[in-house]
């Protein structure tokens, strides 16, 4: 069902060949995934719903969205780190968006507020088709910020390489070249607040943070997404590379070395972290199995063409 978990069977793996969770899936008649597990220890919690619609669009509005993700179920968390493979769009249209991010959902009563980190091309906020760094944020669904640096909620830090808006380069080249960014958002052990780095450096760069009154609550879920919105007259844009999942990282979009944090801000492997794949149209875009290679750690890889219709 919708709610189902995997666990991670990190200490099942082989050092040096790729671990592979394979799963069945389709979709009801509500959008909701359904999972059948195979060979992996399954549990059954009480299923959640996922709030994606009111993260992306409003509800009534006349924007579609698509997303391809593995997230995390509730619970005590404090960050995400990955390497996020970068694509141009440069047929990409004015009313399409196309990104990707880290996400924490952070509940509070009975809403889940949201942080994000990541890039996305967006051609009607920037006029051109640049693959922009962004952050964002929403809380009780009612106040949010800006994708750049125009609105109050991230403070990016003094002299940092890398603000809300700026452009990202070079992208990456099919079949032959890829090209990544590194980002992390992780809560600070000392001041509470959810600090950004960037980890394409040799030493890790420090970005910024969001408040921490814009995620508390200690029950959190974590994701890794792509997604794409677009217009309902229209067709969806490409999501990643413009092809569907594919192993090899000069044709497909990634995200590798997936780390977590825990409460004293240090990173690790997500060992025994009970995830979910959420994809809710596999016949436009997809995502493969989330698994743990020795060169790349714990991995996947998603994309699809454009063209998707409704």
């Amino acid at each position: 069902m919708g709610g189902d978990y995997i666990v991670i069977l990190a200490l099942l793996c082989f050092l040096f060949n790729p671990c592979y969770l394979t799963l069945d899936e389709s979709i009801d008649e509500n959008g909701n995934l359904q999972m059948n597990e195979k060979n992996t220890t399954l549990l059954r919690p009480k299923p959640f719903r996922f709030p994606w619609r009111a993260n992306f669009t409003d509800e009534g509005s006349n924007i579609i969205s698509h997303y391809a993700t593995w997230h995390t179920e509730p619970g005590q968390f404090y960050g995400l780190r990955a390497e996020m493979s970068i694509w141009a769009s440069p047929n990409q249209e004015t009313s399409q968006e196309s990104g990707a991010f880290l996400q924490i959902y952070c509940q509070d009563g009975g809403h889940y507020n949201l942080i994000q980190v990541g890039f996305h091309i967006s051609p009607s906020l920037y006029n051109n088709r640049d693959i922009r760094f962004f952050t964002y944020w929403t809380k009780d669904l009612k106040s949010r910020g800006c994708y750049n640096s125009q609105c109050v909620g991230y403070v990016p830090a003094s002299g940092a390489k890398l603000v809300p808006g700026q452009a990202i380069a070079p992208p990456s080249v099919y079949g032959i070249q890829d090209h990544y960014i590194g980002l992390s958002i992780n809560k600070d052990p000392n001041s509470g607040d959810w600090v950004v780095y960037h980890h394409d450096l040799e030493k890790p760069s420090f970005l910024g943070h969001f408040p921490k009154e814009l995620c508390l609550g200690t029950k959190r879920i974590q994701a890794l997404t792509r997604f794409v919105n677009y217009l309902k007259t229209a067709h969806g844009p490409p999501m990643g590379s413009g092809h569907f999942p594919d192993y090899d990282e000069k044709k497909s979009a990634y995200f590798n070395h997936i780390k977590k944090y825990n409460s004293k801000g240090q990173a690790f492997d997500p060992f025994w972290t009970k995830v979910a794949k959420l994809v809710d149209r596999p016949d436009c875009y997809d995502a493969n199995d989330l698994f743990l290679e020795f060169k790349k750690g714990y991995t996947f890889n998603y994309g699809g063409p454009s063209g998707c219709i409704g």
